[in-house]
């Protein structure tokens, strides 16, 4: 887990002429990531040390990055993703998860038979759904990570246990509904 690194936020638009570039968080506690140390791009060859944080919206900020002090090193930095070494972000609470933590545990089914690994942790908007390729192969499951489907989490044993949602068939609306009789 240690040599794991954690998405903690990205680089935006430059804004102005001094270097300032947008900042969007990802974290929690938006505002922490400017706690946070040492930034690195994907590769981990780039480390990024922010300067100062100027709020401006929800998770959004204007940062001061050291060593960019004009507009085209700003702009150099754009949709650059942070990570972040999973070991220098605190323990998570009791029922809470880092999704890097849970990518690769093996899912259970109820009888305790694999299922397949966690691939990714995706979210759009609508809550977080878990990536899951199959053992057997085939498509990948994607289920919501929601405590009804997935009602246990051993991190430390590598493993999840799932309950996929039953599936409801939908009558197809051209098919035609069945009459009822009229007694009268």
């Amino acid at each position: 887990m240690s040599d794991r690194r954690v998405l903690v936020g990205r680089f935006g638009a430059p804004h102005g002429v001094r270097g300032e570039v947008r900042l969007q968080s990802f974290t929690e506690d938006p505002a922490a990531i400017g706690n946070y140390r040492p930034l690195s791009d994907a590769t981990g060859r780039r480390q990024f040390a922010i300067k100062s944080l100027r709020h401006v919206k929800d998770n959004v900020f204007v940062a001061r990055i050291a060593g960019v002090d004009n507009r085209t090193s700003a702009e150099s930095l754009t949709n650059i993703e942070l990570f972040l070494p999973r070991a220098h972000l605190p323990a998570a609470a009791e029922d809470e998860f880092y999704f890097a933590d849970l990518i690769g545990l093996t899912a259970l089914s109820m009888t305790r038979a694999p299922i397949g690994r966690v691939k990714d942790i995706l979210d759009f908007g609508a809550g977080p759904i878990l990536e899951i390729t199959p053992a057997e192969g085939g498509e990948t499951l994607l289920l919501p990570f929601a405590k009804a489907v997935v009602p246990e989490i051993d991190v430390a044993g590598g493993w999840i246990l799932v309950v996929p949602p039953v599936e409801i068939e939908a009558r197809d609306e051209t098919e035609s509904a069945p009459r009822e009789e009229n007694p009268s």
